[in-house]
C-alpha cells in the first residue's frame, strides 16, 4: 500500500536535515535494508536504509534541499505498485501524516505573503473577486543564503526556476544589477568592501555548526586550562619497536591509549556535565578530533580502556577515512567525556582549545621538539611534548584536573603502562 515517506530525525534534537542523495530510482523495486537516500546533518552523513522490500513511487524532495524533520520526501509502495498509486496518497493524505507538496525549507515559513509588486509564477491561479491570495515563494538552500549574505530578500528577487523558483544564478543577477547601480565609495575606509578585494566562502552547515557550539562553549562553560610537559623519548622508543613488525601505531594512537588509562586512574575526570546532574561513566569513550576539508569532525571511540593498541590504532585509520570522505554516522559523533586534538604534525609546539560540549574536558597535544633538560646536575638533550587541558569547572574541580594530568604525564614517561 502506497504511504508518505517523512524526513526521519536523524540527529537527535534536529529540526532539519539535507536530502543529499536518492539512492534508488522511481518505478525501481528495492530490498529491505537497501539505502533509499542519503541525508546530511551538521557533521554526518546519515543512510536511510529500507525498513523492507518495496518501490519508490515519486520524489517529492529534490537533492540538495534543505528540509524539516518530519516533513514528506518522497512516495513509496509494496513492489509492484504502479506510480499511480502515489496520486490517491497526495490528494488525501491522512489526518496525522504531514502535507504532501513542497517541504517547508529553512527560512521560509509555509504561506509567506508575497510582497506588493512580486509577480506569480507563470500559470498560477489569479486572484478571485478582488481579494488577494499570499503566495509562496519558494527558492533553494544556496540562493536564501546567498541573498542574506548580500542583504537582498529572496521576495524581491524574479525566480527562474520551475514554478518561479529562486535559484543561484537569480541571486548573483540581483547583485550584479544591484552593484552597476550604486555609486562607488570614495572614503578608505569603505575599500575593503569592494567585491574584488576579497573572495566569499559561503557557510557550510558544519562551520555554522561547529561555531555555534564554540561559542556557546566559551559563553556557558567556565573554562580552565592546564599545561604539562613530559619527556617522550620513551614513548617515541617504544612506537619506532612496536612499528617493526606488522602493527603500526602513530603517536596520537599512543596518547589516545595514555589519556583512557588516566581516566581508569582518575574516574572523576570521566563524567560529563548536565543541568539536573554531573553524569559519571562507567566506560571510558574518547573522541579525536580529525580534520576535514568541511571542517572539523570529532568521532568517538567506545571503551578505549579496554581496547587493544592495535585495535585503536586500525579504529583511528577507519574514523580519518571515513571521517575525510563524510562517510560517519551520527552515533560516531556523540558521546565521550573527553576529545583528544593534535596539531603536533604541523609543528604546532602548544596550543589551548575550547571544550566539546557536555564533554568535560579537551586535550590539547603539541609536537616532541628536542629541547635541553636538567637531569641530575647535568643538562642533557631531550624530546619533550607539551599538552594543555582545557576543563569545564563545572563537573570537574581543579584538584580532580591536576591529578588526571599527573597520571596522563607519567603514563607518557613509562609507556609500557599504556600497554597493561
Amino acid at each position: 500500500m502506497a504511504r508518505v515517506l517523512h524526513m526521519p530525525e536523524v540527529a537527535a534534537g534536529a529540526q532539519e536535515a539535507v536530502l543529499q542523495t536518492w539512492g534508488v530510482t522511481a518505478g525501481v523495486p528495492y530490498a529491505k535494508g537497501e539505502v533509499i537516500a542519503t541525508v546530511e546533518t551538521d557533521k554526518a552523513v546519515v543512510e536511510v536504509e529500507a525498513e523492507e522490500p518495496g518501490v519508490l513511487l515519486r520524489t517529492l524532495v529534490g537533492e540538495g534541499a534543505t528540509v524539516t524533520v518530519g516533513a514528506p520526501i518522497a512516495v513509496v509502495g509494496a513492489p509492484g505498485e504502479p506510480p499511480e498509486a502515489a496520486g490517491p496518497v497526495l490528494a488525501d493524505p491522512p489526518p496525522s501524516a504531514a502535507p504532501a507538496g513542497p517541504p517547508p525549507v529553512r527560512g521560509l515559513p509555509p504561506d509567506v505573503p508575497s510582497p506588493p509588486g512580486r509577480g506569480r509564477p507563470s500559470g498560477a491561479p489569479a486572484a478571485v473577486g478582488g481579494s488577494r491570495t499570499p503566495e509562496r515563494v519558494f527558492s533553494s538552500p544556496l540562493a536564501r543564503r546567498l541573498a542574506g549574505e548580500a542583504g537582498l530578500r529572496v521576495e524581491d528577487i524574479p525566480g527562474s526556476g520551475p514554478n518561479g523558483r529562486v535559484v543561484r544564478k537569480d541571486v548573483e543577477a540581483a547583485v550584479a544589477a544591484r552593484l552597476a547601480g550604486e555609486p562607488a565609495v570614495a572614503e578608505p575606509a569603505q575599500a575593503s568592501a569592494d567585491p574584488g578585494a576579497y573572495t566569499e566562502i559561503p557557510h557550510t552547515r558544519m562551520r555554522r555548526a561547529i561555531a555555534a557550539r564554540l561559542t556557546e562553549s566559551k559563553r556557558t562553560a567556565p573554562h580552565f586550562y592546564l599545561r604539562g610537559t613530559a619527556r617522550a623519548d620513551a614513548l617515541l622508543a617504544m612506537r619506532a619497536q612496536l612499528n617493526q613488525g606488522d602493527l603500526r601505531v602513530s603517536v596520537n594512537d599512543l596518547i589516545v591509549k595514555a589519556a583512557a588509562r588516566a581516566h581508569v586512574r582518575v574516574p572523576a575526570m570521566n563524567v560529563t556535565w548536565s543541568e539536573e546532574a554531573v553524569r559519571a561513566y562507567r566506560q571510558v569513550d574518547l573522541a579525536v578530533a580529525v580534520a576535514t576539508e568541511a571542517g572539523l569532525v570529532t568521532p568517538v571511540l567506545r571503551d578505549v580502556a579496554g581496547m587493544t593498541l592495535s585495535r585503536v590504532a586500525a579504529a583511528m585509520r577507519e574514523y580519518g577515512e571515513r571521517a575525510r570522505t563524510g562517510r560517519l554516522r551520527q552515533d560516531e559523533l556523540e558521546g565521550g567525556t573527553l576529545t583528544i586534538t593534535n596539531l603536533g604534525m604541523y609543528g604546532t609546539e602548544e596550543f589551548a582549545a575550547i571544550v566539546n560540549p557536555p564533554q568535560a574536558a579537551i586535550l590539547a597535544v603539541g609536537a616532541a621538539r628536542r629541547q635541553p633538560v636538567v637531569e641530575g646536575d647535568a643538562v642533557v638533550a631531550a624530546s619533550v611534548l607539551t599538552v594543555t587541558l582545557s576543563v569545564d569547572h563545572r563537573p570537574v574541580d581543579g584538584v580532580v584536573a591536576a591529578e588526571w594530568m599527573k597520571a596522563f604525564l607519567e603514563l607518557l614517561e613509562n609507556p609500557v603502562a599504556i600497554l597493561a
